[in-house]
């Protein structure tokens, strides 16, 4: 383990508390203390400094470098005048005014597979940091010293995590990937004190069980509602991916959003948006909370551009479907069930001779984070209109991937969807194949996101017309944040192993 500490200059930075529940549920502006920022998954900010007729003068305040090869997939935290930022293998602790580095954290080497990395989350003055091969570490945030490590699934059977926890109150709530391996996704709370299983929640049936699937893998971070006491979460596609003889029905709770209780890990409700995948579209994409009107009526909602190609609106108290759209070019499905689910056509499953399905295997979006912004009733994500050919491989067998898919055409679009009715509002080209950016809305009209040709942009959330851009060398795979440090508003994003952050000059 390698440790390199500079917290003696920066001491009175990393005094203070850290981060109380109270923090969680209604964030200050000179923080970014979860994954999404809040508890909701908008990723909108309530800052106004930057606005659509000053963003032209934004202008680069500082660069972090980690000196890896690996690209950041994280979302920094920020407590304390303090980012946290994480690629795999690695914590680093950065002064947020001036990007200077504070302490590196660097886990032994494993052999756990190195996909990447959404971040470490944080309750009072403790980092929570997930590894390639399945365990859960305790950083003090202070120095980045280790208080434990403890596995959080057998990485020797194929699971490994990538994600950033979720913390409420008591719980800290953990997921897995592994879907090259038939194994059951779930969900785990732990002490943050001392990480002692709390409970845990199996997606699917134990492996081997007759007529049943396995998979179901909880990859992303999921929302909380406190006012319900909610937890809501995507789950994985089934498992062997791309053949569905072994596992017929509709395969639950696989490719599905699950409400839980956090205290008990209960099942609530759930809704499918891909029943019986046969696609590797699972559907851990971020559920969205929004509380607003829908069609006149006040609703507590829940929104997630799925990765099969349809927008869903949901009643997140009873998991009711209040609206099901596709948001680009989809031919997988017959029509939609009597709760909103789509009906998949048995004709596009994966043939021996191949079948032109839309979207591809990477989907109409994946993990990039969108935004929800309340004045316009916008839903804005980075979509991907794209087509692919699935064959069935029966050598292959019945388990793992068995099957292939080839990508044939796609391109980056952001997409702004009223979800009132699923139309598109306004579509902004982002380049041809694909962009791993996510989306950040702000109360004074702009939306920060990247392109596929290594651009950061800013653009005007009413219409998408682009206000400004800058180049960062390389493709963002990130979502972008935005604090305000003594009375400054910055915006990070990245691209590669670097970390920008962006400010009007001091004299605005």
């Amino acid at each position: 383990m390698k440790l390199i500490s500079l917290a003696i200059l920066f001491a009175g930075s990393l005094s203070a508390q850290g981060v109380t529940q109270k923090l969680l549920t209604e964030p200050a502006p000179d923080s970014w203390p979860g994954y999404h920022g809040d508890y909701s998954g908008r990723r909108h900010t309530a800052l106004t400094q930057i606005t659509p007729e000053n963003v032209g003068n934004l202008a680069l305040s500082w660069v972090f470098q980690t000196n890896q090869t690996t690209v950041f997939k994280c979302t920094p935290l920020l407590v304390d005048g303090v980012l946290y930022v994480t690629v795999t293998d690695n914590v680093w602790a950065v002064d947020a005014r001036s990007g200077h580095m504070i302490w590196h954290y660097a886990y032994p080497p494993n052999k756990g597979f190195h996909i990447g990395s959404r971040g470490v989350s944080m309750y009072g003055n403790w980092l929570y940091f997930m590894t390639p091969d399945a365990h859960l570490v305790s950083l003090n945030a202070s120095d980045g010293k280790v208080r434990w490590n403890i596995p959080v699934a057998d990485s020797a059977k194929g699971y490994w995590t990538t994600m950033s926890p979720m913390v409420i109150r008591d719980h800290i709530i953990v997921g897995v990937s592994g879907d090259f391996d038939n194994l059951t996704g779930f969900l785990r709370s732990v002490d943050p004190e001392t990480g002692k299983t709390q409970w845990k929640w199996d997606s699917t049936p134990p492996v081997g069980t007759p007529n049943a699937t396995s998979g179901g893998m909880t990859w992303m971070t999921g929302t909380y509602d406190p006012a319900l006491n909610l937890i809501y979460w995507g789950t994985g596609n089934p498992t062997p991916v791309l053949t569905g003889k072994t596992r017929p029905g509709n395969d639950p709770y696989t490719c599905s959003i699950v409400a839980l209780n956090p205290d008990t890990g209960k099942l609530v409700w759930s809704f499918q948006p891909s029943p019986h995948d046969t696609h590797d579209w699972d559907a851990v994409e971020i559920p969205v909370l929004v509380d607003a009107d829908f069609h006149g009526k006040p609703r507590k909602m829940l929104m997630q551009t799925s990765r099969n190609g349809y927008f869903f609106v949901l009643d997140r108290v009873t998991g009711e479907n209040l609206l099901t759209a596709p948001f680009g070019p989809v031919n997988w499905a017959k029509g939609l069930d009597s709760k909103g689910q789509p009906i998949p056509n048995p004709e596009k499953e994966p043939a021996r001779d191949g079948r032109l399905i839309a979207p591809d295997e990477g989907g109409l979006t994946n993990y990039r984070s969108p935004s929800f912004d309340p004045k316009t009733g916008l839903f804005i994500v980075d979509a991907h209109p794209s087509y692919g050919i699935y064959f069935a491989k029966p050598e292959d067998g019945e388990f793992g991937w068995a099957g292939a898919d080839y990508g044939v055409w796609g391109k980056a679009v952001l997409e702004a969807i009223d979800y009132q009715t699923g139309k598109l509002r306004w579509t902004h080209e982002l380049g041809p194949n694909g962009s791993g950016a996510g989306v950040l809305t702000t109360e004074s009209g702009v939306l920060f996101t990247g392109d596929n040709a290594g651009n950061v942009i800013a653009m005007s959330t009413a219409d998408g017309k682009t206000l400004w851009h800058a180049g960062q060398g390389s493709g963002m795979q990130s979502s972008p944040i935005a604090y305000e440090l003594d009375g400054r508003e910055y915006v990070v994003t990245s691209a590669g192993g670097l970390l920008f952050a962006w400010a009007l000059p001091q004299s605005h």
